[in-house]
């Protein structure tokens, strides 16, 4: 907790001094459009799973050709392969959601059939959007209450936030100071994902070199998502169908 507070204290002390910095890049970045092809799809053979990706550009595949090939087609591929069974997926993405938006406006194009699981992407939004502690915790928490009554029986993976420390797009030292900040609101997204049953959370970890995103230097590129959706599927076979603690 102290780390926590030492975190939130840090990232307001620095903000004003890296605020030009944010209005640039706010500006000037890059606008990739998201991912083409269809919301939903089917992979695999066997017992029928139903899959469900909802969040921001992560799910909406931005710098990614086609939806396939972004995170909730690859997550479907590696988990039809590891699992042996048939995914029936379905994305509900939207550039730019945080936690809010996702529950008062995604929510709403979630079709009305149960799924069994739910891979769900948010935070970094809301970690640039400067909303504060207490909304994003109450967000989030929100958000999957939302999803548990919508499939009570549903296992809801929460994806860790990334490590924005080291994205590409953004400058020193405002790629410091929103690390700091996407820490903090990782360090919380766990307690949330921890307070609520069949809600697991897993670490969004990798070594935020260029070659890892798209062009835009914000967004994984096809291959990243490709490693980052077998280790999903990887993390999930070993950890939820084999009974584990994760």
């Amino acid at each position: 907790m102290t780390a926590c507070w030492s975190q939130r204290l840090l990232f307001w002390s620095l903000l004003p001094f890296v605020a030009p910095q944010g209005l640039w890049v706010r500006r000037f970045a890059p606008r990739f459009a998201d991912a083409a092809g269809p919301d939903s799809g089917v992979v695999g053979n066997g017992p029928t799973r139903r899959l469900l990706a909802i969040g921001d550009s992560i799910v909406a595949g931005v710098g990614v050709p086609t939806l396939e090939q972004a995170l909730p087609g690859r997550f479907a591929a590696s988990l039809a392969r590891l699992d042996g069974v048939k995914v029936e997926w379905h994305a509900v993405g939207e550039t730019g959601a945080g936690a809010v938006r996702l529950r008062t406006r995604l929510l709403a194009r979630v079709p009305p059939r149960a799924f069994d699981i739910i891979l769900v992407s948010v935070g970094v939004n809301d970690v640039t959007g400067l909303i504060r502690c207490a909304t994003w915790t109450g967000a989030a928490g929100s958000l999957l209450d939302a999803l548990r009554g919508h499939s009570p029986q549903a296992v809801v993976v929460v994806a860790g936030l990334p490590p924005l420390w080291g994205f590409p797009l953004l400058p020193q030292p405002l790629r410091y100071v929103f690390g700091v900040r996407a820490r903090t609101f990782d360090e919380l997204l766990r307690r949330v994902v921890a307070a609520r049953d069949r809600c697991y959370y897993m670490a969004t970890e990798f070594e935020p070199i260029p070659e890892k995103f798209s062009a835009d230097g914000y967004h994984p590129s096809a291959d990243s998502c490709g490693v980052w959706g077998e280790e999903l599927a990887t993390w999930y076979v070993e950890n939820i169908l084999h009974g584990e603690n994760p």
